[in-house]
C-alpha cells in the first residue's frame, strides 16, 4: 500500500470465516491471511460469529476482532449488525458477500461471487417475501458500494445486465487454488483414504454443495450410462452433505439402481480433501451455474484431469486445461467423461495443462489487488 501519513480503520465482514468448504468461507481466509501479511499500515476490525471468535488468532496490534451474534441472511443482519458496524465508526467496510445490511450507509466495498440465487433460487427462497428480499439485498449492496469486486467476468457480466450496475464500478479479481492441494505420492495415505470409504475400484471425484444448480441428477444419469452404455467399471464419489431438501439426487440414483456403485461421503475435513482429489481419476464439475469454480483449480493443482460443464465462469478459470460438455446433456457428459478415462495420451495433456492454468492464479496477488482499492477508494 502507497505511504500515506493516515492511518485508516478497515472493516471486514468475516462472518463466514470458517466455513471452509464454501468458496466464501475459503475466500475469506485467503483474504484476512494475505492482507495482514501484505498492509503494513491500517488497522483492521475483523467482525466474527462466536463459534470462530475465540479460534481466530490476531496476528498484530493493529487487528481487533469484534463478536457479532448476527447470523447471514436472517432478521438481524439487517437491523443488529449495522449498529455493530456504526460503533465501530470504520473509514471503510468490505462485505464478503452480497448480504450487507440496507440500514448501513457509510463507505463500503462489496464482494459478489455470483448470482445463483437469481438464476436458482432454492428451496429457501420459494416465497415471494424472501425472493423480494434477496433482490432488495443485493441491489442495495451493489448500488451502495464505492467499488464491487466481482470473482469472475462471467460474475460481472452478470451483475451489469441484472442489475443495472455500470461497468466501470466493478473490477475482477480471480480467486486462487490453495497451496496444500498438491499432487500427493505417498500411496498408503490413499489406498487408507479408499479403505475408510469403502472405496473398491477406480473411481469419478465431485465435491461440493447438493443444490439444483450443481446439477448432480445429471451427474448421477451420466454415470448410469458410462456403466450401462460405455460398461466401464467405476465408481462415483459424491463429496459434501447430502441435502434433504433436494431429494431428486437419491431418487436418481435409486431408480437407476446404481446405490450401490455411488459412495457418499459426507463432508469432507480440509486435510483430506487433498487425498481425494489425488486418488479420483477424474474430477467432474456438472455445474448449470458457477461463479468461479475453484473447486477445478483444486483438482488441478493434484494433477487430476478435470472434466466440466461449458456454462458460466467455468470455460473462463479452467481454460483449454479441461474438457467440456453441455450440462443439459447427459450424453454427452458421458462421452467426454469415457474420452478422458479412455485416452491415455489426452489424459496425460489434461493433467500437465493443468499444473499451467493453475499457476495463472494466487491468494497473494487476490489479496494485493483488494488492499489496491481499499487504498484508491481511502486516497
Amino acid at each position: 500500500m502507497s505511504t500515506k501519513s493516515k492511518k485508516y480503520k478497515i472493516g471486514i465482514d468475516a462472518r463466514m470465516y470458517g466455513y471452509a468448504q464454501t468458496g466464501i468461507g475459503n475466500y475469506i481466509r485467503h483474504l484476512l491471511k494475505y492482507i495482514f501479511e501484505l498492509d503494513k499500515e491500517n488497522n483492521y476490525v475483523i467482525f466474527l460469529l462466536p463459534e470462530e471468535y475465540d479460534n481466530f488468532e490476531l496476528p498484530n496490534e493493529r487487528i481487533r476482532k469484534i463478536k457479532v451474534s448476527a447470523k447471514w441472511y436472517g432478521w438481524k443482519e439487517q437491523f443488529l449488525f449495522p449498529i455493530e458496524l456504526y460503533k465501530e465508526n470504520l473509514d471503510l467496510m468490505h462485505f464478503t458477500h452480497f448480504n450487507s445490511p440496507v440500514l448501513y450507509f457509510k463507505k463500503s466495498i462489496v464482494t459478489i461471487h455470483d448470482v445463483t440465487p437469481y438464476f436458482f433460487p432454492g428451496h429457501k427462497m420459494k416465497s415471494v417475501i424472501r425472493k423480494i428480499g434477496f433482490r432488495t439485498v443485493f441491489f442495495s449492496s451493489v448500488k451502495k458500494a464505492s467499488k464491487v469486486i466481482a470473482v469472475s467476468k462471467n460474475t460481472k457480466i452478470d451483475i451489469v445486465k441484472h442489475f443495472k450496475i455500470k461497468k466501470n464500478k466493478i473490477d475482477v479479481i480471480y480467486e486462487g487454488a490453495d497451496g496444500q492441494f498438491k499432487v500427493i505420492n505417498n500411496n498408503q495415505k490413499i489406498t487408507e483414504i479408499k479403505k475408510k470409504y469403502n472405496i473398491t475400484k477406480p473411481f469419478i471425484f465431485y465435491t461440493g454443495v447438493w443444490r439444483n444448480h450443481k446439477n448432480l441428477v445429471g451427474l448421477v444419469k451420466a454415470f448410469g450410462i458410462l456403466k450401462n452404455k460405455y460398461k466401464l467399471n467405476y465408481q462415483l464419489v459424491l463429496g459434501g452433505k447430502e441435502d434433504p431438501y433436494y431429494p431428486e439426487v437419491r431418487k436418481t440414483w435409486e431408480k437407476l439402481k446404481l446405490e450401490k456403485e455411488i459412495i457418499r461421503t459426507g463432508f469432507i475435513k480440509q486435510e483430506e480433501l487433498s487425498l481425494f482429489y489425488n486418488a479420483a481419476e477424474i474430477f467432474v464439475i456438472p455445474s448449470f451455474y458457477e461463479g468461479f469454480g475453484l473447486i477445478g483449480l483444486e483438482a488441478m493443482s493434484c494433477g487430476t484431469p478435470v472434466v466440466s460443464s461449458d456454462k458460466t465462469s467455468l470455460p473462463e478459470v479452467l481454460g483449454d486445461a479441461a474438457i467440456y460438455f453441455n450440462p443439459n446433456n447427459p450424453e454427452e457428459m458421458a462421452e467426454k467423461m469415457k474420452l478422458v478415462l479412455t485416452d491415455k495420451k489426452l489424459y496425460n495433456e489434461l493433467r500437465e495443462k493443468g499444473f499451467k492454468q493453475v499457476e495463472k492464479y494466487s491468494w497473494e496477488r487476490m489479496g494485493g489487488e483488494t488492499i489496491e482499492i481499499y487504498d484508491n477508494i481511502l486516497r
